[in-house]
């Protein structure tokens, strides 16, 4: 089995490690009822509907 010749610096480990981590936005998808942007396959807080249905009735303030 190979073994390293040379220690690698902490910088070079940092760097190769942090080009893996990076973050993704969410994907959105807009509610059929009002045009909310929702995660998908979650009801929608702003109307309570999820696929046609009315799922959580949302209290007018």
């Amino acid at each position: 089995m190979a073994t390293p010749k040379y220690k690698t610096s902490k910088a070079k480990a940092a760097s190769r490690k942090s080009a893996n981590m990076k973050l993704d936005k969410p994907t959105l998808t807009v509610c059929s009822k009002c045009g909310n942007l929702v995660l998908p396959h979650r009801v929608c807080p702003k109307c309570g509907y999820y696929k046609g249905e009315q799922i959580v009735k949302i209290e007018e303030k």
